[in-house]
């Protein structure tokens, strides 16, 4: 069995999870909160300017040419193409890139972002390879099960057609057999790549529960009083 089969038959509780969230089902339905989808188009962004940087760090740690170049292609289409879909969206709630890029993490968010980014600055080329492979795999199974549960056409059909996408699942395909790949090469970091991929598969399904709850960090930071100089 590929290395990759065996993440995913440990992962099936959280896949299930996931297809059964009301995000999920709502979103496919179109009856999703508009500030449920909202709250995600915000974070989604952030977080994929993070994701971005995860593959250009993971280019940096890999040993051959061909593999390198894919892995900063993917960068580029993160920022070039995938969060076109949420600049698209966020114009419908008449946010502008530079409004998305302010946007604060939420607690979530920051948990998933920083595992990555602190997985791609001190880990090897397998285990960031494991742990970004489950938001490609997660959003493809879940756009795909949201095909299938759809009724038909609503505001919400172009997320279920980017993730559908011809594009979007030859990169899953290449993600899946560069984590295979690895594995093979690296016996020995199968335990790190089993870790990582598991703490980004339950954050995976934790992110949906974060935008349908609208999640925000229950303290804030303390606002600076002016005070006049004498």
């Amino acid at each position: 069995m590929a290395f990759s089969d065996t993440l995913l038959a440990e992962a099936e509780p959280v896949w299930a999870a996931q297809y059964d969230h009301p995000f999920v089902t709502e979103l496919a339905a179109g009856t999703l909160d508009a500030d449920a989808f909202r709250h995600w188009v915000e974070q989604d962004y952030r977080y994929l300017l993070d994701y971005a940087d995860v593959f250009s760090l993971a280019a940096a740690s890999a040993d051959d040419e061909e593999t390198a170049a894919r892995l900063a292609e993917t960068a580029h289409r993160i920022l070039a193409d995938e969060m076109d879909l949420h600049r698209s969206f966020a114009e419908e709630y008449g946010l502008t890139p530079a409004d998305l890029e302010a946007v604060g993490k939420a607690p979530t968010c920051q948990a998933y972002t920083d595992h990555l980014v602190r997985t791609a600055r001190e880990g090897d080329l397998p285990t960031i390879a494991a742990a970004v492979y489950p938001c490609g795999q997660g959003y493809l199974d879940v756009a795909d099960y949201m095909a299938e549960i759809s009724d038909g056409e609503h505001r919400y059909t172009p997320f279920v057609e980017k993730y559908t996408s011809d594009a979007f699942r030859e990169t899953v395909a290449w993600m899946r057999d560069l984590v295979d790949e690895l594995a093979d090469e690296h016996p020995g970091a199968h335990d790190r790549m089993r870790a990582a991929f598991h703490r980004s598969a339950r954050l995976e399904h934790d992110f949906w529960e974060m935008a349908y709850a609208r999640e925000q960090w229950a303290v804030g930071p303390r606002k600076q009083v002016a005070v006049d100089a004498d």
